[in-house]
């Protein structure tokens, strides 16, 4: 019974060797000399104005997760649509119940304004 396991701790013991080689082959030929140019953050070529970590607005965090939220609810409906025809009439009217309550929350949030981005 624990024969069938042996393929996935080989696995696993094989990818933590690439990992460790890898890092270690990262640390042994890569470059040492430290620099505070080195040490700023880069991006687009601008140079950087400020500090580096920056406040930001609670707002983008909450769109972000009613987006993953709503999202992976509706991933929900792909298993229904592929048995809708052996649930009949109760997989309809659970669905239209699930529906209903994403509605609800969907306007929720609209009507609060978590929508808005400004």
């Amino acid at each position: 019974m624990l024969l069938e396991y042996i393929a996935i701790g080989v696995m696993i013991a094989l990818a933590t060797v690439i990992a460790v080689i890898a890092i270690g082959l990262g640390e042994l030929f890569g470059p040492k000399k430290r620099s505070s140019v080195k040490s700023e953050p880069y991006e687009s070529g601008i140079a950087p104005i400020g500090p580096g970590t920056r406040r930001m607005p609670v707002r983008f965090y909450l769109i972000a997760v009613l987006f993953i939220l709503f999202d992976i609810e509706v991933i929900f409906f792909l298993p229904w649509a592929v048995v809708f025809r052996q649930l009949g009439l109760f997989g309809l009217a659970e669905m239209a119940i699930f529906i209903v309550i994403l509605l609800i929350g969907y306007i929720y949030a609209w009507k609060k304004g978590a929508l808005e981005w400004e």
